[in-house]
């Protein structure tokens, strides 16, 4: 995943209202965030992958900084 989409992540959980985040399961919260960056920009398919291992590996991170 590249630094670009890595901020983008970042800059969009902190845009996104905590209660909305957390009341989300956790394979939902993963896919409305790659689709939040598929409408940003045009993701390709490894891009797409790449954003799901490392949303997924991240998720206790996420919950924790909402």
């Amino acid at each position: 995943m590249t630094t670009r989409l890595i901020r983008q992540l970042w800059k969009l959980i902190d845009a996104t209202q905590t209660a909305f985040l957390l009341k989300l399961d956790d394979p939902t919260l993963v896919q409305w965030l790659v689709q939040q960056l598929r409408e940003q920009q045009c993701l390709s398919q490894e891009e797409e992958v790449a954003a799901k291992a490392y949303i997924q590996s991240r998720l206790l991170l996420i919950r924790e900084i909402a």
